[in-house]
């Protein structure tokens, strides 16, 4: 056995360690699906998929225990495919190569899956052991979290029996989260007829690469550079001020990832490129100034490429990259009445330009609804003078507290009692798919909390070896002493 198998605690480390073996990034799910159930056939666990892709494992209660209610275990089977610039991993096919590394568990250059692979390794423990005790219990494993949320968007609601929603997507050992932001995409795009280069110029191609990126909820408050957003400052200088033409421009993969590169190629007069690449020491200087300690490893270079045959037309492109510049990225209010808790922001998550075609997407999260509707209103007022489409779609729904949560009393009361100390009750800005099971099944009890996760959505995830130990003591005491019916 591996490594990472031989952790403690094994019933969940094991399991962990086989995940990694399954390809899963978001929309490409079938292997981790066949997986899933082929190993509940060989455990002897009662399994089926749904119609929305999503994998139902139940097990009866222990004996005795028939009166308690029922509780759901949730998380999500796929994982965000981000790697390093020099990394190889094909995601849809390699294992995701895992390590210890001290305290951490990591992997090689790619996101590691323990967002939400601990949640399905955790499931996976439960359903197998039969010598835990514990009432009637299902696992709820969704499809495509990250992208779409589309499991949970398209389940049934008869699809669960569970009375008890213990989500296990959170990314802090020691706190419960009781509500989170709902969000939306939006898709700005259009076509247009490209522009013959002039064949006496020559192309560059400028990147921005070498930061840290993120989890656009969980980590938009920190004040991290966004690749995008930044380089469209300097395309906007070259175009203004070097006689640049936008050919192509490529930055970002996943909405809910904060950019961590994103490169531009640029034709103009060879003449110019002296002062150009003058400029972009200039600029790297200036965003090394603006994001100093937060983003260590900022690099922007210049190049020579080759000359591309076509570029985007002088009007279009200044309305486009004039629209990037424009449009709000980041924080864009904090809960009034909960300091520090970020209430709606926007990740300008993907730009691709080139080809005859421009596309968009940002990511707008809030826990108002009419603060979402202003932020939808406000990016689709400034695409829409770009001469874009604009399109929202992958709606999730706020998911709102319960604060009398009897769940969520009990929990704190096993928790002290544990550890000697108090469990953080928070609302996070993060979208959680709790507020979409919330919406279909009214009645439902939720609460989600997790081990420890840094960096999730970025090469540099890792999982924080010792608080696993703890969060599993934690689910088995909850199991425990679930309340009756």
């Amino acid at each position: 056995m591996s490594e990472i198998a031989n952790l403690q605690p094994q019933a969940i480390w094991k399991n962990f360690e086989l995940l990694t073996r399954v390809p899963r990034p978001s929309g490409h799910l079938e292997k981790v699906q066949q997986f899933l159930l082929d190993w509940a056939a060989e455990k002897g666990v009662s399994a089926f998929k749904d119609e929305a892709g999503n994998i139902i494992m139940r097990k009866p209660a222990s004996p005795g225990m028939e009166d308690r209610k029922y509780v759901t275990l949730q998380g999500h089977m796929d994982m965000v495919p981000q790697k390093a610039a020099d990394s190889n991993h094909d995601f849809e096919n390699d294992p995701i190569e895992a390590y210890v590394d001290g305290e951490w568990v990591r992997a090689n250059k790619t996101t590691l899956g323990a967002d939400d692979g601990m949640a399905v390794a955790t499931i996976m423990a439960i359903m197998e052991d039969n010598s835990l005790v514990h009432g009637p219990i299902e696992g709820f494993i969704t499809a495509d979290e990250e992208t779409t949320m589309y499991g949970v968007n398209h389940m049934k609601p008869d699809v669960l029996e569970g009375e008890i929603l213990l989500n296990l997507d959170n990314e802090e050992e020691g706190e419960m989260v009781i509500g989170s932001a709902g969000g939306i995409n939006l898709n700005a795009s259009m076509e247009y007829k490209e522009a013959d280069t002039d064949t006496t110029d020559v192309a560059v191609k400028i990147e921005l690469a070498g930061l840290l990126g993120g989890h656009s909820g969980v980590e938009i408050h920190c004040g991290r550079c966004n690749a995008n957003k930044t380089i469209a400052r300097l395309v906007q200088d070259a175009i203004a001020n070097f006689e640049a033409c936008l050919a192509s421009w490529k930055g970002g993969n996943m909405r809910n990832a904060i950019p961590r590169e994103a490169e531009v190629v640029l034709t103009l007069p060879a003449d110019n490129v002296p002062a150009l690449t003058e400029a972009v020491a200039e600029w790297e200087e200036t965003f090394k100034g603006e994001y100093g300690y937060i983003e260590p490893g900022l690099k922007l270079t210049i190049a020579p490429t080759d000359l591309p045959a076509h570029i985007v037309p002088a009007e279009i492109q200044d309305n486009l990259v004039d629209a990037l510049c424009g449009a709000h990225d980041g924080v864009l209010r904090y809960i009034p009445d909960v300091p520090g808790v970020v209430e709606t922001s926007s990740n300008l998550a993907i730009v691709e330009i080139g080809g005859g075609k421009a596309h968009v997407q940002v990511l707008i999260r809030s826990s108002r609804t009419s603060m979402l509707e202003c932020m939808v209103e406000s990016l689709e007022s400034v695409f829409s003078m770009a001469g874009m489409k604009v399109e929202t779609g992958g709606q999730y729904p706020a998911w709102q507290p319960n604060t009398k949560s009897e769940i969520v009393e009990l929990m704190q009361d096993i928790y002290r009692e544990l550890f000697g100390q108090e469990n953080k009750v928070l609302v996070i800005h993060a979208g959680l798919e709790c507020g979409v099971i919330g919406a279909h099944r009214p009645h439902m009890d939720l609460v989600s909390f997790g081990p420890t996760l840094r960096s999730p959505h970025t090469p540099n995830e890792r999982c924080h070896i010792p608080s696993v130990a703890k969060y599993w003591d934690f689910v088995k005491t909850i199991l425990q002493r679930i309340p009756k019916r």
